[in-house]
């Protein structure tokens, strides 16, 4: 039974994995994307949020970053979503949780509200959901638990 699930799960991953393929391969299929722009435009958006951290403007839309590194949006967007395989407000709220992630363990006086206004987030809903969705836990119920196993010895986090 359990090699009939195996063989029933790899088969429909890979009917599912062709099909994203063909629905992929024709939503680009005019973009006229190549692929030296395709690794600009990559090298542009890294730039744009490691380095000028972009992401942290409550504004900012898919046009807005395409505008920032002076490409076509329609392009931009396919590159996200083919290169980083996700879309363009999966990307920016990746940016945006990590950053915040690291503020709540280094500014530990800081508010949580202060925080999700520092890294770009608007509202306190979507900031928790986005949050809640990355590490399974509230911002809150984060900091205390990066602070109680940041400051526990190793030892004696180890179960025997």
């Amino acid at each position: 039974m359990k090699k009939f699930l195996k063989i029933l799960a790899k088969k429909y991953l890979s009917e599912h994995e062709q099909e994203q393929g063909r629905v992929y391969n024709e939503k680009y299929r005019k973009s006229g994307l190549t692929l030296e722009q395709a690794i600009s435009i990559k090298n542009q958006i890294d730039i744009a949020f490691k380095s000028d951290r972009l992401y942290r403007d409550n504004d900012l839309g898919l046009l807005e970053l395409a505008d920032y590194i002076g490409h076509d949006r329609y392009k931009v967007s396919e590159v996200i979503n083919k290169y980083y395989s996700m879309n363009f407000y999966a990307l920016l709220n990746s940016y945006r949780i990590n950053e915040a992630k690291e503020l709540l363990v280094t500014k530990p006086f800081s508010s949580v509200k202060s925080v999700m206004y520092e890294v770009g987030f608007n509202s306190k809903n979507s900031f928790y959901n986005a949050f809640k969705k990355d590490t399974g836990l509230s911002p809150n119920s984060y900091r205390n638990l990066r602070a109680y196993t940041d400051s526990t010895p190793r030892q004696q986090l180890q179960f025997h």
